[in-house]
């Protein structure tokens, strides 16, 4: 069942529609319109759409709902912000956008809106990578420069997977990693450190290619994890006397295994 508004002005429609937003964006970007939103740039949103992207994926592992239809209302907003921007400048406008989208996905969907067979899903995703690569002019081309390490890390991998530059098998990656973290502990000086162990992470990040691991996500559920045992380590030492940053390293390590547990 659709959500409802919580509060409803006089006269305001059951439902708002796609057409609503854009008419509502123009007029916030218009001469009558609100000062913030006129004076801004697609540059200067560029913090904002990183920010409600990362907001979503918070609502995303956190299963909330709500927060779930709203941030993708509030990542929504910046898509038609920046079209909006667009269509003053002359360049192209929301619908544009879609029809581009629209057109994309039934390239990409022989299987659904053309002739072709593809019975499995790793067929679907090898096709829809085989399109990819065909618009390709270099294997690296069209990786966005400002994308997060670990994301920019992995994509780079899977390209160079795709021309059959990789690790033969998940244990050669490991044996790989293994060797890296030999070479990290060897390593003399700040800067050969920094160099080795981002050799380091490269080679986790292979091993989670082969694995079919969405790397980010991993760091990102492991990152979790570690808040969540941490703040058990921090109840347990309090429960008994003494806050967690008082203890001696031996026994912030011991109240760490038990809040693994």
């Amino acid at each position: 069942m659709p959500a409802q508004p919580e509060h409803r002005r006089e006269g305001e429609p059951a439902r708002y529609t796609f057409d609503d937003l854009l008419r509502v964006m123009a007029e916030l970007r218009g001469p009558q319109g609100c000062p913030w939103d006129r004076a801004q740039s697609p540059q200067s949103l560029r913090p904002f759409l990183l920010e409600e992207a990362y907001e979503l994926l918070d609502a995303l592992d956190r299963d909330d709902a709500a927060a779930i239809r709203e941030e993708l209302g509030d990542l929504l907003l910046q898509v038609v912000f920046q079209s909006q921007m667009a269509a003053e400048a002359g360049r192209f406008d929301a619908r544009d956008v879609v029809d581009a989208l629209v057109r994309k996905l039934i390239t990409r969907h022989p299987h659904v809106f053309g002739g072709e067979r593809l019975e499995t899903a790793d067929e679907v995703l090898a096709h829809w990578y085989a399109a990819k690569r065909s618009a390709r002019r270099e294997p690296f081309e069209g990786i966005p420069r400002a994308l997060p390490a670990l994301v920019a890390a992995q994509k780079v991998l899977q390209r160079a997977g795709e021309l059959g530059f990789h690790w033969p098998d998940a244990r050669a990656a490991a044996e790989q990693v293994r060797a890296e973290v030999a070479e990290v502990e060897e390593a003399a000086g700040p800067a050969r450190a920094a160099e080795e162990v981002g050799d380091l992470l490269l080679a986790a990040v292979a091993l989670a290619v082969l694995l079919r691991v969405d790397a980010e996500q991993a760091l990102r559920d492991a990152t979790r994890r570690f808040v969540e045992r941490f703040a058990r380590a921090q109840a347990l030492a309090a429960a008994e006397g003494a806050p967690l940053e008082s203890r001696a390293p031996a026994e912030m390590l011991a109240y760490w295994e038990r809040a693994k547990r």
